[in-house]
């Protein structure tokens, strides 16, 4: 919606033919400020649409590639980096691909799959240079519950089968999301429902690594959570020699850890090397143990702990996947959580390095990116990957500069799939287990975060506790399906009953502004009166809340009016106005009086000294949205309340955010209300070409007249005001709106509306009321209803 300025280009002798109304709320001064809203038709719109549509694809086409905006950009200084950070993350990736890979119930190898395709594909659509694509603990626990469903009753469909259609069908629909631009939708799945699921998923994964931490192996890690708990410390007399390994790594990576935190605090200098040191703990656990391991098992056959044994060399599982109606129909529900995890993972890690670093991501183009590695990883035989927090946190602290790190990472884990592979025969699988619950140990949600959230809001506590509880009890997918859909109930419940606050005003000190100069007043000193307008019950201020003029109220509500709303608000309205108001002194029989009258004479006559409804002022700051049902409720609201008072009662509106919302009132028939003893205003008002306010781009600039220059008492004075402000000389038009005489003209020429029921202020509403009440027809008059003229319906 544009200001209409063609108040500038209008020939001044259109002015002429119309004699304004002496009337304050009528009457257009030199230095008045009347606000109105150039319609933009659809078929301007529809023209601009398709002017712009060429340059707009282009703009997408190219959108689809980040990496032709900074590649030519690419200097030695950023290769080095790169070169570091990539190799760093490499190292710590493939221990933990192999583990993760055991969590979804798939041989090592798959997780090496995974880590290379993501690490190497991902930087040709990225606009995070910080995030690390691969395996992660909570897409794999997803896998790994939903293998074990389906291969429990169809033992024709494998593991990896499973794996590679859950990456092509995610991943497909991840990108659909992304190329039509639907990431919005990510917004509607809150912080808490994230962090309750995940921290679900960490302490799932932590107990499931328990068994093979200790080498016990009657328990089945394929259970339910609590079920593997109990079992584990049933048989935890069972336990082998593995628990040596096991434990025995949790001590070193939490020892070189902390260690490395303890030290870094007291040896600042030492910072850069105190951090590699600490990276590389995972690399060395899986040396040492392996060297430890091989030596145990030199001349026998069988091993005495339990190891990962062969691992294939090479890219084993790459083929076209063949996906049957049956795989389909059997991951089918996994799906919508798979998505959830594979977006809201990949999004929420890298807005918020970004946030860090000081870039923006772009979250349509992040969801392109992860949907296409997972297309792709579907024929390298992968399982879904997205972004991962531990890994993400290393390869920004190792000073990466761009997205090309990852292809020195898939380097590393290429290395370790064609040479490493004999090594990994004697790695003990306590060893890996340590290694995984270390790394979903930053999963879970801290005390300050629960307590934090406690303060802010019990219902998103409720939330946190609800994905926690239902993740550990069942599986991740209940787990996610349950607090999102906590979230939306939750969303559409404050949605559906919004605040709603009756207000009252404070008395502020009052300000001293000359009246504008006309023919009965000769610029004399005016002092106006300034209010607060609060909520009455407001916790602070609520003792120096006093009431508005008798007949006048005034309320705001606290959410947009749409459809979910509309009915309560104007329950909400209707309630408030009869509260403080009575109702019309006509009594009527009781066989006229209809079915659904309340009426009660005992109650009406303790009400007898409140005043009769006049005007209701409804405060719109917090509505951004008006749809057809919020209007007809208002619509509905005003003629029960008209019925009600026994006369038509004015509807005030302040602080319309966007014309669109002014627009719908207006064709609802709320800019043209009657209004006792202005009868003559609305014709003026449709007839009147009102002067227009400019624009700049801090808003609207108020105009004030000049030193020199008086306001006309009659038309003819009006042309001359114009020719004074609006020069042609564009210098001389800038030295009238200088700041300065704006500031000054604050008091006195406010911006105002062209119908005289839109308010930029309360205080101009509650006194644009106030100014018609004197001229009501008397209480007892059977035409007071008759009279005026009710909203017609929308």
């Amino acid at each position: 919606e544009k200001l209409n300025i063609f108040f500038f280009l209008l020939p001044t002798s259109f002015l002429k033919k119309k004699n304004m109304s002496d009337n304050n709320h009528t009457t257009a001064h030199a230095g008045d400020i009347i606000i109105d809203y150039e319609e933009d038709s659809y078929r301007k719109q529809s023209q601009e649409f398709f002017r712009d549509l060429p340059h707009n694809i282009q703009e997408y086409v190219l959108s689809l590639f980040p990496i032709a905006t900074w590649i030519h950009r690419y200097n030695l200084h950023w290769l080095v980096r790169d070169l570091i950070a990539g190799a760093t993350v490499g190292v710590v990736i493939v221990p933990q691909s192999m583990g993760y890979a055991k969590i979804a119930q798939l041989p090592p190898q798959y997780g090496l799959y995974t880590a290379f395709v993501g690490l190497c594909v991902y930087c040709l659509f990225a606009t995070s240079k910080d995030i690390s694509i691969g395996p992660t603990a909570v897409m794999s626990l997803l896998v790994g519950q939903t293998v074990t469903r389906i291969t429990s009753v169809n033992e024709d469909i494998t593991g990896p089968q499973i794996a590679v259609a859950l990456s092509l069908l995610t991943g497909a629909i991840a990108m659909f999301i992304g190329l039509v631009r639907l990431g919005i939708l990510v917004d509607f799945i809150p912080g808490p429902a994230i962090a309750g699921f995940m921290t679900g998923s960490a302490i799932t994964i932590t107990i499931g690594q328990c068994p093979k931490l200790f080498g016990i192996k009657t328990v089945s890690t394929q259970d339910s959570s609590y079920l593997i708990f109990g079992n584990f410390f049933k048989h935890l007399p069972d336990t082998k020699l593995d628990v040596a390994f096991g434990l025995s790594g949790m001590v070193w990576l939490y020892g070189v850890r902390f260690g490395c935190q303890y030290l870094t605090k007291r040896y600042p200098k030492y910072t850069t090397q105190l951090f590699f040191i600490s990276i590389m703990r995972n690399g060395v656990l899986v040396i040492f143990a392996t060297l430890i391991a091989f030596l145990m098992n030199i001349g026998k056959t069988v091993s005495p702990i339990s190891i990962l044994k062969t691992v294939p060399p090479g890219f084993q599982a790459m083929h076209v996947p063949n996906i049957s109606t049956d795989l389909i129909s059997a991951v089918a529900s996994s799906l919508p959580s798979g998505v959830i995890i594979l977006i809201l993972e990949h999004v929420a890690i890298s807005k918020s390095f970004g946030r860090i670093n000081d870039y923006t991501i772009d979250p349509n183009q992040e969801i392109i990116a992860i949907g296409f590695t997972n297309i792709w990883a579907a024929f390298f035989g992968a399982y879904p990957s997205t972004g991962s927090f531990s890994r993400t946190a290393i390869k920004a602290r190792s000073g990466v500069k761009t997205p090309i790190a990852g292809i020195f990472s898939a380097i590393i884990v290429l290395l370790a799939l064609y040479a490493l592979t004999p090594a990994f025969y004697f790695i003990p699988d306590a060893t890996l287990a340590a290694v995984v619950i270390h790394a979903v140990a930053d999963l879970v949600s801290g005390p300050s975060y629960i307590k934090r959230l406690g303060k802010v809001s019990l219902w998103e506590l409720f939330v946190f506790v609800a994905g926690v509880v239902i993740t550990f009890f069942t599986t991740v997918e209940y787990g996610i399906y349950a607090s999102v859909g906590l979230s939306i109930i939750i969303l559409l419940f404050r949605i559906a009953r919004p605040r709603f606050w009756s207000l009252g005003r404070i008395p502020l000190s009052s300000s001293t502004g000359t009246i504008q100069p006309t023919s009965e007043s000769k610029g004399e000193q005016n002092e106006t009166q300034n209010y607060l307008y609060v909520p009455q019950n407001h916790p602070s201020l609520g003792k120096l809340v006093e009431s508005l003029p008798a007949g006048i109220l005034m309320c705001r509500i606290d959410e947009s009016f749409t459809y979910p709303n509309s009915g309560y608000i104007a329950d909400r309205i209707i309630g408030y106005c009869k509260e403080h108001t009575r109702r019309n002194a006509a009594v009527l029989s009781k066989g006229d009086r209809a079915w659904n009258d309340d009426a009660n004479p005992v109650r009406d006559a303790a009400r007898a000294n409140l005043p009769r409804l006049h005007a209701l002022i409804i405060d719109f700051a917090s509505v951004n949205r008006l749809d057809s049902s919020g209007l007809q409720a208002i619509v509905d609201a005003q003629n029960a309340l008209n019925r009600y008072a026994g006369h038509h009662v004015e509807f005030h509106f302040s602080n319309i955010l966007h014309p669109a919302i002014r627009k719908s009132l207006i064709v609802s028939g709320f800019a043209n209300q009657p209004r006792a003893g202005f009868e003559d205003e609305l014709e003026a008002n449709e007839k009147e070409i009102l002067p227009i306010v400019p624009v700049s781009k801090d808003g609207p600039i108020q105009r004030q007249p000049t030193s020199h220059t008086s306001a006309p008492a009659n038309n003819d004075g009006i042309e001359e005001v114009i020719d004074t402000h609006y020069a042609q000389d564009s210098k001389e038009t800038k030295t009238i709106f200088d700041e300065e005489s704006v500031r000054t003209a604050h008091s006195i020429f406010l911006p105002r509306d062209r119908y005289p029921f839109f308010h930029w202020s309360a205080d101009e509403a509650v006194r644009t009321a106030f100014s018609s009440i004197d001229n009501r027809p008397e209480e007892g008059s059977t035409t007071a209803l008759d009279q005026t003229n009710v909203v017609p319906q929308h």
